[in-house]
């Protein structure tokens, strides 16, 4: 290789360790102790941070190297506390590709988690039904996924100490915490379905044909998230589960035109059981 190519990389690498190491010193000093869990809250869900108890919170802002987002329905916010007495560390927001970040910009939440020692990510997202069988409110477990963003968080220098260059994806999704949510669901007595996320970059919405691309791929439910975070969360070496939360039928399935304020008020009217799924999983795990 040559010599200016490797000094390049060793300077990328080393860029990005200090500003992990920077990030994680401010999040400890703010924060405290940190949980080993965390959950990223979604578009409209935030708010179930707002009644954590014993709960200390960090502006994103605050933090060094951390991407803002620009999104409304992401506050931007680290809380950590207990949610129904589990002690949890929650990402009020997320940041986007769509929002003019790179890859690397997205997934560094998810890396400064790693950083502070966090084992297991929860995420939550928006999605829109593509599967007939689900509308809008309905909760889904994420079994698998379909990059379609083109884009992926590994590209380019690997540290190795970090994980793989080629890490398996064959499970993206912790079957055992999957095991563990879909019987919490059963036991809350709350319906919770299964399906493959299909993921694009966005901001505009599908197109109808894209949708019906999306179905014949085999995807139940689209969205602009999640996928770089679990790529990147596997690469560490984190279990992740992921449940969206329906909010929209997509693309050619409605006569009603697509807009991010049916986003969040789907969102709003899901809250009260997805909180409530949410809690009683995160308490089981």
């Amino acid at each position: 290789m040559d010599h200016r190519l490797r000094r390049r990389i060793d300077d990328l690498m080393a860029a990005l360790s200090s500003h992990l190491e920077e990030a994680a010193s401010l999040s400890r000093e703010r924060l405290g102790a940190i949980p080993p869990v965390a959950v990223v809250l979604g578009s409209g869900l935030g708010i179930l941070a707002d009644h954590m108890q014993e709960a200390r919170d960090l502006a994103v802002e605050d933090i060094p190297h951390y991407p803002p987002s620009t999104v409304h329905g992401h506050a931007g916010r680290w809380v950590a506390g207990r949610l129904d007495g589990t002690f949890v560390l929650a990402l009020k927001g997320r940041v986007h590709a769509y929002e003019g970040y790179s890859q690397d910009q997205v997934v560094f939440p998810v890396r400064l988690l790693a950083a502070l020692g966090v084992k297991t990510l929860v995420t939550t997202n928006a999605v829109g039904c593509i599967d007939r069988r689900l509308r809008p409110g309905d909760l889904v477990l994420l079994e698998d996924q379909l990059n379609l963003m083109f884009r992926n968080p590994l590209r380019g220098p690997n540290d190795d100490a970090a994980g793989p260059r080629f890490p398996d994806m064959s499970a993206a999704y912790d079957r055992d915490l999957m095991a563990v949510a879909l019987e919490t669901a059963r036991q809350e007595g709350l319906e919770l379905h299964t399906g493959v996320m299909g993921g694009l970059l966005g901001p505009s919405y599908e197109t109808p044909a894209e949708i019906r691309m999306l179905a014949r791929c085999g995807a139940d439910v689209v969205g602009m998230s999640t996928i770089p975070e679990t790529i990147a969360a596997r690469h560490l070496g984190l279990r992740v589960a992921a449940i969206s939360c329906v909010t929209n039928f997509a693309a050619g399935l409605s006569a009603r035109p697509l807009d991010h304020s049916e986003v969040t008020e789907a969102a709003e009217m899901a809250r009260g059981r997805f909180s409530r799924l949410l809690a009683a999983f995160l308490a089981r795990i």
